[in-house]
C-alpha cells in the first residue's frame, strides 16, 4: 500500500508539473501585475529626505545598503524559504546593487516587480497543495521522516522536487498538529483545504498599497527596528491602538515568519487577565466563539488584527504555537473581548507578608506600574486633578505608609514605557534634586532637561522589580534609581529600548523615525543593553526571543559623559550578598525550584527545531511532555505537603478553572515573592548612609 502510495505521489506531481506550465500562461493572462503609483513614488521621495535629515543614524544610500535592502526585502515577503526556489534567487540579485539608485529617483518598479514574482510563486504553490490534498494521495503517518522548521537553516529549494517534497511535509505536520488537537484525519484534511483556499484569496487581494508597504518598510527598517512607514489604512489602526479605545484582547502583535507573533500583552487587558497567552506566542488560527478556525498563517497582520477584533463581551478562539513549551503541538485560548480601559492601567497597590531570615515577618508595599501615563485632555484643560502615574503613585504611597509598612517595592514589570515626563516625575517622589536622564539627538546635541526638582517625597526603603519587558521609560526610571543607588534594582535585564521615535504625516501615509537616544546619568545608553539588575532573578523569558539585542539593525549600545548626581547608598558590595542568599532559595524552596525547572524543560523543547512526522512518536512526544510538566508541579506539591495530582488533563482543568481564584503569592506570583526574600535580606543587611555626590560632566 505503501509502495502504490509513493507510485502514486511521484505520477500526480508530474501531472502537476505539466499542469502548472498550462497555469502559468493563465496566471499571466488573468492575475495582473500589481504597479506603484505615482503618489508613491513622491512618498518614496519625502521618506528618504526625513530619514536623511531626521532619523538618528547616519546612513548611506549606497550599494552596501542595497544589498541589505534586497535581502531584507526578500526575507520579508518569504521568510519561511516556502515560495522562492533558488534560481528565483539568483535572478533577482542582477538588482542588488541599483536598488538604493531607483529609490532616489523615487523609481519603484523593481520592488513591485519581485513582489508580482512572489505573488505568481505563491499562488502556483498553494494550487499545487489543493491539488494534493483535493486528490486521493494518502499521507504515511508511519514513516520515519522529519520536518526541519528552521528557517535560517534551511536553504532555498533547488529544484521543484525539492519545493514538492518540502510542503507534503508541511502538509503532513500541520495534519498531524490537527489530529493530535482531536480532529479526525478527514476534518483536518478538509480544514487545511479551507486554510489554504483562503490564503489563495488573501493573495489575490494584495494591492499596491500593501506592497509599497512592504518594499517601503524593508527599506526603513535597515535605519532601525522602530522606523517604519505607515500607508493609510494602516496609520488609522494605529491612532486607534495609541487612543485606547480599541475592543479586543489587549495584545500587541507583529507579523514574523508568516506567523503572527505576540509581543506584549497590555497590562490589566482581556488576554492578560485570561492568563496563558504570552509574549513569544505565534498565532496560526482565529475563530469566533464557536464558528470554525480561520487558519491566519501567512496573512498580512492588519487582517488578522481585523479578526481579532471585535465587540465587547464576545469570544474570540486562537490557536497558537506556545513560546514556553511544545512548539510541535498547538494550543486553543478563549479569551472574552472587553474595552481596554485607561483607568485599568492606573498604578495599583497591595502588601505582601513574607517570613524573614530572622524569624520576623517584613511588610513590604507593593505597587505595580503597568504604563507611564498622564491624561493630557485633562491637564490642557486645566483640571487640577488630571491622573497620571506619579500623581496616583504618589496617593499610594500615603496609603501605604498609614499601613505600617516595612519598605517599597514598585513592580515595573511588563511595564513598556510611555510618557518619559511622568517617568522624571516617579523619579522626582524618589530623589533630591538633580538630573534623570540625558537625550542625545540626531545632530548630537545633548539635552539634560528631564531633572527631579524637588525633594524626595519618600525616603524609607526602596526596590524596584524589572523583567525581559520592561521597556523606554521603566528603564529610564529602573536605570535613575540604580545609578543614585537609591534602591535595590532586582530581576532581569530589561528590554533595551533606548531611543525616542516621532511621527510625521508624508505625502502618502506616515513615518515614524527614530530621532534621539536615552542616556543614564552614569553616562550609559539604555539602548541595546538595557538595565542590567542588582541582584538577577530567574528569567521567564529568553532574551535571544524577546528584546532590542534580538533585533538585527538595532542601534548599538554606546555611552557618553555622566553628569553630576549623588549616591545614597552603597549597593556594589551587598549585591554580590544578596545574589548569593538569591541562589541559596534556589536551591531549596519548592516554588522556585519548579519555576527555573518548568523553565528549563520550556527552553529545552524550543530548542528543537526538527520534528518527527510519525503520528504515534509525536503523540509519545506531547504526553512525555506533559508528564514532565506533571511531575515537576507533583514534585513542587510534595515539597509543600500538598495533594498530588493525577493527571495532567485534570491539573489543566483545575488551573483553567481557578484563573480567577486568589493563589497563595508564592504559588500566584513565585518572583514577586522572591523578590520580597530579595527586600527582607537587604533590610537585614542594613544599606542606609548619607548621600554623596559623584563628579562628572555638568
Amino acid at each position: 500500500m505503501k509502495q502504490k502510495n509513493r507510485y502514486f505521489y511521484k505520477s500526480m506531481f508530474a501531472v502537476l508539473a505539466v499542469t502548472t506550465l498550462f497555469l502559468n500562461v493563465v496566471v499571466a493572462d488573468e492575475q495582473q501585475n500589481i504597479l506603484p503609483t505615482e503618489a508613491q513614488s513622491r512618498t518614496t521621495i519625502e521618506i528618504i529626505d526625513r530619514l536623511g535629515v531626521m532619523h538618528y543614524r547616519d546612513q548611506a544610500l549606497n550599494d552596501d545598503l542595497s544589498r541589505n535592502l534586497l535581502e531584507q526585502y526578500v526575507d520579508k515577503l518569504d521568510p519561511s524559504k516556502s515560495y522562492f526556489t533558488q534560481s528565483d534567487i539568483d535572478f533577482v540579485q542582477k538588482w542588488s546593487t541599483s536598488l538604493d539608485d531607483m529609490l532616489k529617483q523615487g523609481d519603484l518598479s523593481v520592488g513591485f516587480e519581485i513582489y508580482n514574482l512572489y505573488r505568481t510563486r505563491a499562488s502556483e504553490r498553494l494550487q499545487r497543495n489543493l491539488e494534493l490534498l483535493e486528490s486521493d494521495y494518502i499521507f504515511d503517518f508511519d514513516q520515519d521522516e522529519t520536518i526541519n522548521l528552521d528557517p535560517e537553516s534551511r536553504t532555498w529549494a533547488l529544484s521543484m522536487h525539492a519545493a514538492d517534497d518540502y510542503w507534503r511535509k508541511r502538509i503532513k505536520d500541520s495534519l498531524i498538529r490537527l489530529i493530535i488537537n482531536d480532529k479526525n484525519p478527514e476534518e483536518a484534511r478538509e480544514l487545511l483545504v479551507k486554510r489554504y483556499k483562503t490564503l489563495e484569496s488573501q493573495f489575490a487581494q494584495r494591492n499596491s498599497e500593501d506592497v509599497f508597504e512592504a518594499f517601503i518598510n524593508s527599506f526603513t527598517s535597515l535605519y532601525d527596528p522602530h522606523t517604519s512607514y505607515f500607508s493609510p489604512s494602516t496609520m488609522e489602526n494605529f491612532k486607534i491602538a495609541m487612543s485606547l479605545s480599541l475592543e479586543g484582547i489587549g495584545a500587541v502583535l507583529q507579523h514574523e515568519d508568516e506567523h503572527t507573533k505576540v509581543v506584549s500583552v497590555v497590562p490589566k487587558g482581556p488576554a492578560d487577565k485570561q492568563g496563558i497567552l504570552q509574549p513569544g506566542d505565534k498565532i496560526t488560527s482565529v475563530a469566533q466563539d464557536d464558528e470554525d478556525f480561520v487558519n491566519v498563517i501567512g496573512w498580512r497582520l492588519d487582517d488578522v488584527v481585523k479578526l481579532i477584533r471585535g465587540p465587547k463581551d464576545s469570544i474570540v478562539r486562537l490557536e497558537v504555537i506556545p513560546a514556553k513549551g511544545d512548539a510541535s503541538s498547538s494550543t486553543i485560548i478563549s479569551i472574552v473581548r472587553d474595552k481596554i480601559q485607561l483607568e485599568e492601567q492606573a498604578a495599583q497597590s497591595k502588601v505582601i507578608e513574607v517570613p524573614a531570615a530572622d524569624g520576623q515577618v517584613h511588610r513590604f508595599g507593593v505597587i505595580e506600574v503597568p504604563t507611564f501615563y498622564m491624561d493630557i485632555e485633562a491637564y490642557q484643560k486645566g483640571d487640577l486633578n488630571f491622573t497620571s502615574t506619579s500623581r496616583d503613585v504618589q496617593r499610594l504611597i500615603d496609603e501605604l505608609s498609614a499601613q505600617d509598612i516595612d519598605g517599597l517595592l514598585l513592580d515595573l514589570r511588563n511595564n513598556g514605557g510611555g510618557f518619559l515626563h511622568e517617568a522624571t516625575m516617579l523619579t522626582d517622589l524618589f530623589i533630591d534634586p538633580g538630573p534623570v536622564v540625558q537625550v542625545r539627538h540626531a545632530k548630537q546635541r545633548i539635552s539634560r532637561h528631564q531633572r527631579s526638582r524637588n525633594r524626595a517625597y519618600y525616603s524609607g526603603p526602596l526596590v524596584v522589580l524589572i523583567n525581559r519587558l520592561s521597556a523606554s521609560a521603566s528603564e529610564i526610571f529602573a536605570g535613575a534609581i540604580q545609578d543614585y543607588q537609591r534602591g535595590l534594582v532586582i530581576g532581569t535585564q530589561s528590554f533595551g529600548k533606548g531611543t525616542v521615535q516621532s511621527t510625521s504625516d508624508v505625502y502618502e501615509g506616515m513615518i515614524k523615525l527614530t530621532e534621539s537616544k536615552f542616556y543614564r546619568v552614569s553616562g550609559g545608553s539604555t539602548q541595546h543593553r538595557g538595565v542590567i539588575p542588582d541582584v538577577a532573578l530567574p528569567a521567564l523569558f529568553d532574551k535571544d526571543e524577546v528584546g532590542e539585542s534580538n533585533q538585527k539593525t538595532a542601534l548599538p549600545w554606546d555611552e557618553i559623559n555622566p553628569v553630576p548626581h549623588r549616591k545614597y547608598a552603597n549597593t556594589t558590595h551587598q549585591a554580590a550578598i544578596l545574589q548569593g542568599l538569591h541562589n541559596s532559595r534556589l536551591e531549596s524552596d519548592p516554588d522556585l525550584l519548579h519555576l527555573t525547572r518548568e523553565l528549563s524543560l520550556a527552553k529545552s523543547q524550543k530548542n528543537k527545531k526538527v520534528l518527527s512526522l510519525n503520528l504515534d512518536q509525536r503523540r509519545k512526544d506531547k504526553e512525555k511532555y506533559e508528564q514532565e510538566l506533571l511531575d515537576l508541579e507533583n514534585a513542587r506539591r510534595k515539597a509543600k505537603q500538598l495533594p498530588l495530582l493525577d493527571s495532567y488533563a485534570k491539573w489543566r482543568e483545575e488551573r483553567d478553572q481557578n484563573t480567577e481564584e486568589e493563589e497563595p503569592l508564592a504559588d500566584g506570583d513565585p518572583i514577586l515573592f522572591e523578590a520580597g526574600h530579595v527586600f527582607s535580606d537587604y533590610l537585614r543587611l542594613g544599606q542606609q548612609s548619607p548621600p554623596a555626590l559623584v563628579k562628572g560632566v555638568p
